[in-house]
């Protein structure tokens, strides 16, 4: 769920944003107001729930690698450290020098892991904003809104004025 979070808190920002520029435009004694729960249509959504599992399963094969040279690695130092005070010096630094080199490569690989983890993350949340933007801006100019705001950042709303439900349907039917 950590995607969620993300876009919930991406998507929030870029709704208020549109809303801002909307209300500065506008009348003020013309201004009619809506807000939207972007997190519960995120974390609600089959959808996003979909993208997960497929990014999920596109890098579980690298994860699963990961673990294992961890556990490899861990048991060569467990290994070392139990038998280095028999081992003679030439041994010794040989295997020191070994473990340094895997844990070294293992990071290496973890940090590109991260990396392309974070890559494809991004690459989802924006397509992902863009179709919730989207879909809140045609409601928005459908329904004469001048401002939409994430119901998050609200006090308290009239219930006529939540446009959720219609942003959920919308955006799962996508």
């Amino acid at each position: 769920m950590k995607i969620v979070k993300k876009i919930g808190v991406l998507a929030s920002a870029l709704t208020l944003a549109l809303g801002v520029g909307a209300v500065q435009a506008a009348d003020m004694s013309q201004i009619k107001v809506a807000v939207v729960n972007v997190q519960q249509v995120l974390q609600q959504s089959p959808r996003v729930a979909e993208l997960s599992k497929k990014l999920e399963a596109q890098f579980k094969g690298r994860q699963t690698k990961i673990n294992d040279e961890q556990k490899a690695l861990q048991a060569s130092v467990d290994k070392f450290n139990k038998e280095s005070p028999t081992m003679n010096d030439k041994t010794r630094a040989d295997t020191e020098k070994s473990i340094s080199n895997t844990r070294a490569a293992l990071v290496k690989e973890v940090v590109q892991y991260q990396q392309d983890l974070q890559k494809e993350q991004n690459k989802i949340m924006q397509g992902l904003l863009n179709d919730l933007n989207g879909i809140v801006s045609n409601i928005a100019k459908t329904n004469s809104y001048s401002l939409v705001l994430d119901a998050q950042a609200v006090i308290y709303a009239a219930d006529g004025n939540d446009i959720t439900k219609d942003v959920a349907k919308q955006f799962n039917n996508k």
